[in-house]
């Protein structure tokens, strides 16, 4: 064989080892995946439990079904920017909840209103009771990231970070939020629905790397094949 054919066989070799190596990164990715849906399906099924009694971690705590009760702070409700519901531009409504006996606030995502520039919305027209008993599922706050307050308008914000949200509340945060879930009077926001568990694109993602390696190998066959038959 010459030593071009030799190099791109080598090389085709290296790339397969390489391709099998991600195809099977991503099988450990999906079956991760499908092992963390089953934890997550399972707290969806069992009944709420009180808020104060999540574990302090969030990653544990996510998307735990919980219950809350307390008085809206409509004062320093935030409205969240830029969200759609059914293909219609809109807004959803952020409001901190202060839970008796304690200092802590936490927030409730009482969910999707109608807004058309995606922003503006009276705020006052989707007022609740002030007490209330709040029934959803824990979320994270979103990475901290600079400031995004609307200039118009300091309640409005783009994303939900925490550290954004403690620049706007004067009062310690609880470590996760709570989404309210729900029926769809429409009296009130439109509540969210429990989060729909999927497996992600891993398996396609191994599936593509380890067609990829088939072809780098079925590539250095032919070139060998070529050069044998060469005179």
């Amino acid at each position: 064989m010459s030593r071009r054919s030799i190099v791109f066989c080598a090389f085709a070799v290296v790339a397969a080892a390489l391709f099998v190596r991600l195809g099977f990164w991503q099988l450990a990715r999906l079956r991760a995946k499908v092992q963390r849906n089953a934890v997550i399906a399972a707290q969806q099924r069992t009944r709420p439990v009180q808020f104060a009694s999540l574990p302090p971690d969030t990653v544990a705590a996510r998307y735990r079904r919980a219950v809350v009760t307390g008085a809206f702070d409509y004062e320093h409700e935030l409205v969240v920017s830029g969200r759609t519901h059914q293909g219609s531009p809109g807004v959803e409504l952020v409001t901190p909840l202060r839970v008796p006996g304690s200092d802590t606030v936490v927030l409730v995502n009482r969910g999707w209103v109608y807004s058309p520039n995606a922003a503006a919305v009276d705020r006052g027209r989707w007022r609740e009771r002030d007490s209330a008993t709040v029934t959803g599922y824990v979320e994270l706050y979103a990475p901290d990231a600079p400031a995004t307050t609307a200039a118009t308008d300091p309640r409005i914000v783009r994303r939900l970070s925490r550290r954004e949200v403690a620049s706007r509340i004067p009062a310690p945060l609880a470590p996760y939020y709570l989404v309210a879930t729900g029926d769809t009077a429409s009296a009130h926001p439109v509540r969210r629905e429990m989060p729909v568990l999927d497996e992600g694109s891993h398996r396609g993602y191994a599936i593509q790397w380890f067609a990829f390696a088939a072809i780098a190998i079925v590539g250095a066959l032919a070139v060998i094949r070529r050069e044998r038959r060469a005179p």
